[in-house]
């Protein structure tokens, strides 16, 4: 896993391709550029009899930039990041800051392929990506992209969900203060949790729970497996960040600021001032500016309540919750 800053400054995790899967996906791509080659040399070669030779060599450099850097270019431009060997492997070529790969950037991509591929027999890449922390190949380096996996593990996948049991506790956690660090050693620690003997589980899930609980309020509920409170406490983290990205995806196509989950637009100085259809009570039980005179003797928008009028009662205060002492106990 690998992390990426958005232009909002949000950070976001995505899978880096292994040089394994992205090898086979190359292979795949080279033996469709190949194919269509020959193909395109044998129709030209029946030709070549009543064609000009000056020509046919043009016609053959022509086909050849097209094949080798076309080829790439156009499938990523159109398909935004796969090409027809990714596509079957599950990768996706997108930019360091984790937004659709541009036309310019695949150019650049295809350009440096040329070189990579075609003249050094792939020398380049394999040093480029074995440096690379990312894994970035010459042409990435250059464009700025980065490969992804589409694809995530089976058991990891299973691993970090939101145990409805915890739903409810999670949604009120504060993760404001968590750290990065502690997340890398849960996300870790959940991968491998298959991995690893019953004890191990237990008593590394207790240590990088303990860690984690520090940061983290209000304590579990008592009797929560260490497993349990780390796949909540990420998935909660997870959907916290797709909604943030997904309301300002909406703003930013609107157009206009987005309010938050507890704001109310303000009226701005060309909005009319025509009262709401359906207007809200005032607190306290007291009438609003815009209410008009209701049956059965309600009071109107400037009359005192009259003697026979009963005052609404103020709505109760919501109970604070209950939390206990949390503590992790051994998965049975």
């Amino acid at each position: 896993m690998s992390e990426v800053v958005t232009g909002d400054a949000v950070v976001v995790e995505v899978r880096v391709a292994q040089m394994p899967s992205r090898a086979v996906a190359i292979i795949i791509d080279l033996a469709v550029q190949v194919t269509v080659l020959v193909g395109a040399y044998a129709l030209l070669g029946a030709f070549a009899v009543i064609s000009d030779s000056a020509m046919l060599t043009a016609v053959m450099i022509t086909l050849m930039v097209l094949v080798m850097v076309g080829y790439p270019v156009l499938f990523e431009s159109l398909s935004r990041g796969r090409s027809l060997g990714k596509l079957a492997l599950g990768l996706r070529v997108v930019s360091d800051d984790g937004s659709p790969e541009r036309f310019r950037q695949a150019l650049f991509r295809g350009l440096a392929g040329v070189v990579e591929f075609w003249l050094l027999y792939g020398a380049p890449a394999l040093i480029s990506s074995l440096v690379s922390q990312r894994g970035k190949r010459l042409g990435d380096i250059f464009a700025g992209t980065i490969v992804i996996s589409e694809r995530a593990p089976r058991d990891r996948a299973q691993m970090i969900v939101m145990p409805p049991q915890l739903a409810g506790w999670a949604a009120r956690l504060e993760l404001s203060q968590l750290p990065d660090e502690v997340v890398q050693a849960a996300r870790q620690y959940l991968s491998r949790w298959h991995d690893l003997s019953p004890q191990v589980q237990h008593e590394m899930g207790v240590r990088i729970a303990t860690q984690m609980a520090a940061f983290v309020s209000p304590a579990a509920p008592p009797g929560v497996p260490p497993h349990a409170y780390l796949s909540a406490v990420l998935a909660e983290r997870r959907r916290r960040e797709e909604t943030r990205l997904a309301r300002r995806a909406g703003a930013t196509a609107n157009g206009l600021p987005q309010p938050g989950p507890y704001q109310t637009p303000r009226p701005g100085p060309y909005q009319g001032t025509q009262p709401a259809a359906y207007p809200q009570p005032s607190p306290y039980g007291q009438p609003g500016p815009y209410e008009q005179p209701g049956p059965y003797g309600q009071p109107g928008p400037y009359e005192q309540p009259g003697p026979y009028a009963r005052p609404r009662p103020p709505a109760p205060a919501p109970e604070p919750p209950k939390t206990t002492p949390g503590g992790f106990t051994p998965p049975q």
